[in-house]
């Protein structure tokens, strides 16, 4: 990593202010602005930064050119890209000054955390998440001895440095994501097991729905809080919202009128499901306002009075709703929550001020403690006549999660729904192969007009049959109706050609030449041969697979210290083949493989899902220097491999390769 700096930025002040990617994007914009001018003075700047995005949205030109002249005597000096960087924050600074954008941009809960060039942090927020972890976190055995954590200090991101702490609270969002046999959790970790911990962390995050494109390990070594709290803020949220859906709540029928309102129901984001249930309840308590968000439109408190009303009368106060200061009411509002048992996530200057992401956890925790919603037999009836096939549901999940990695602008709920207009499809195909798309064709949403979003679709089908997929009879239309098994194989056509893509890139290995599912298999094989293991696999569908054992030599062939032995079962019986291919899965992701399978598709040898977690790890091992491959292993108190070890991962070259061939 320093080595890595060292070309770009020496100063040590500088190298702090920016993560890798950051770096990279404004290197790309420093080289451009100096091309186009034929040299950079810093007269030059006032006019060539307009074309970055904060600095270019909200100052002027000629509001530029002011702080350059009050901060500069010499407006012909010649810029090199230290300085470049020192007038961006500058400007920065005015710009976020004038927006008032530095808090409520940073630590979002989605992607605007962790690619925001603003790096304040909100403390209220970080006090609020580091009463969370005190809170469910409190009974670990590990963190025992560092936990509560003081929301005052900046102890958080000295205990997040080792990586633990982050791995266990993923698995509170979302239990049995990492397998805790495979953290490594010794008091005293060396540089390679910390930046395992990590790997680990940031993949398994992506599995489970978080945007973390620009986010490294280095960056949690470095304890770089803006993105450490933006990642927390996104893994607290995926808990909070987590019974916001039909499967977890089928009371949720209760906020529609008959099936087709429960389709569109169980296509609405977390967020929207839970606005939507919090005017039902306020429509109930005969609040005449519809709460559209999580912040200007609670800022005074009465919504929230309504709703703790109607859900928890016995705790309500008269005073609320006749008091006239605001802040005076969501004191009340959050004593009428402590009265019954509601966390409170936020004070009342929070909810004053309009904390986007506080509110928000604030409602989802009500929610979660009283939802006020009661089961119907006659709506429940709906579900049954909606389908439910498990494989389609997993594989909708997996596709879902790899095309938000890849750092879309689109964020996607439910695939299905979110694909129809064809617009993240395209985004997704320009990801994966920058340049494709032709955008002077594409309509961007939102769209009214039906026959635009059949135009997008055509170009989608289109693209695909350029890169041979098979689309025999398709036509842009199927995916504008929601056909799921189109979609489906459209999207596992785009996931296998985005990891063959990948490997064939890697010149050395292939010479540029395609890269076949006959290749990863004879590599497989070849590689637990050569271990000394007599086990193989005849092909994707294998049904010897279900047993774990095969990955787990595979994985031990690649890495021979990542597989613990004395933890792995004969994966005979069922709880055994689960153990083995949660313990595959972790490992895998702890190596730095990006994937986005269950223990299900191992233990049923779903064969699109083996192929990637297979491909996955070829590529992870390809990209390893020649002398690492030859020797398959190091030694695990040895840590000056842990930055020169290549962390990327399939979607994150994608990401990478789309965003230096520029924007759009």
């Amino acid at each position: 990593m320093a080595g890595y700096f060292g070309v770009l930025v020496s100063d040590p002040w500088l190298q702090n202010q920016f993560t890798q990617v950051e770096l990279r994007s404004l290197k790309s914009h420093f080289m451009t602005m100096k091309r186009e001018n034929g040299g950079l003075a810093l007269r030059d700047l006032a006019s060539a930064m307009s074309r970055l995005k904060l600095v270019g949205e909200n100052l002027t030109e000629e509001e530029r050119a002011s702080v350059l002249l009050q901060s500069y005597q010499n407006m012909e000096q010649d810029v090199d890209f230290e300085l470049f960087l020192r007038v961006y924050l500058k400007l920065q600074t005015q710009a976020s000054a004038r927006t008032g954008n530095c808090v409520k941009n940073s630590s979002a809960f989605l992607k605007a955390a962790t690619t925001t060039l603003l790096h304040t942090i909100s403390e209220s927020e970080k006090a609020s998440y580091v009463a969370h972890i005190n809170n469910y976190l409190a009974g670990d055995s590990f963190l025992k001895g560092y936990i509560p954590i003081n929301p005052t200090s900046n102890d958080l991101f000295e205990i997040a440095k080792d990586g633990v702490l982050l791995c266990k609270l993923i698995n509170v969002a979302v239990p049995g994501t990492i397998d805790e046999r495979a953290i490594n959790t010794k008091r005293m970790l060396n540089p390679w097991e910390r930046n395992e911990n990590h790997t680990l962390c940031l993949n398994s995050a992506k599995a489970i729905g978080c945007t973390v494109v620009n986010i490294g390990t280095q960056d949690f070594i470095e304890g770089r809080r803006h993105l450490v709290l933006g990642l927390i803020s996104q893994i607290i949220k995926i808990q909070l919202l987590a019974d916001l859906n039909l499967k977890k709540t089928p009371q949720l029928v209760e906020l529609v009128d008959d099936s087709k309102d429960v389709e569109e129901l169980m296509s609405l984001a977390p967020e929207k499901i839970l606005l939507r249930w919090m005017n039902f309840q306020l429509k109930k308590a005969g609040y005449k306002k519809i709460v559209t968000n999580f912040s200007s439109d609670v800022k005074d408190g009465e919504a929230y009075a309504h709703l703790l009303n109607v859900l928890a009368p016995e705790h309500s106060n008269p005073s609320t709703l006749t008091v006239k200061d605001p802040l005076e009411r969501a004191k009340l509002v959050l004593e009428h929550a402590d009265r019954m048992g509601c966390k409170r996530y936020l004070t009342a200057r929070d909810i004053v001020e309009g904390s986007p992401n506080l509110n928000l956890a604030f409602v989802a925790h009500i929610f979660q403690h009283r939802n006020g919603l009661s089961t119907q037999t006659k709506q429940i009836s709906f579900l049954e006549t909606l389908p439910d096939d498990a494989q389609v549901s997993r594989e909708e999940r997996a596709f879902r999660f790899w095309m938000n990695s890849l750092g879309t602008s689109t964020y996607i709920n439910n695939v299905f729904e979110d694909v129809r207009n064809g617009w993240v499809l395209l985004e997704t195909l320009d990801k994966v192969s920058p340049g494709i798309v032709n955008w002077k064709l594409a309509t961007k949403p939102p769209i009214k007009l039906p026959f635009r979003k059949v135009e997008n679709c055509n170009q989608v089908v289109k693209i695909g049959k350029q890169l041979k997929f098979s689309l025999v009879n398709v036509a842009g239309n199927d995916i504008v109706q929601g056909n799921k098994k189109l979609i489906l194989a459209y999207l596992w056509q785009l996931m296998r050609f985005n990891i063959l893509q990948l490997l064939r890139n890697l010149r050395f290995h292939s010479n540029g030449k395609e890269i076949t599912d006959a290749d990863i298999l004879e590599w497989a094989n070849t590689r637990v041969r050569t271990s000394g293991s007599q086990t193989r696999m005849d092909s994707f569908k294998d049904k010897s697979l279900s047993s774990g054992i095969f990955f787990l030599e595979l994985l031990s062939a690649v890495q021979p210290r990542v597989v613990n032995w004395s933890l792995v079962t004969k994966g005979e019986k069922d709880d055994e083949r689960k153990m083995n291919a949660s313990y595959i899965i972790s490992i895998a992701r702890k190596l730095g493989c990006s994937i986005f399978i269950l223990p299900e598709d191992i233990i049923e040898v779903n064969q699109k899902m083996i192929l990637t977690l297979t491909a996955s790890i070829m590529y992870w091992f390809l990209k390893q220097p020649a002398e690492d491959r030859s020797s398959g292993a190091s030694d695990s108190d040895n840590g000056s491999q842990s930055d020169a070890t290549s962390n990327f991962t399939v979607d994150d070259t994608a990401s990478e390769s789309s965003e230096e061939n520029g924007n759009r």
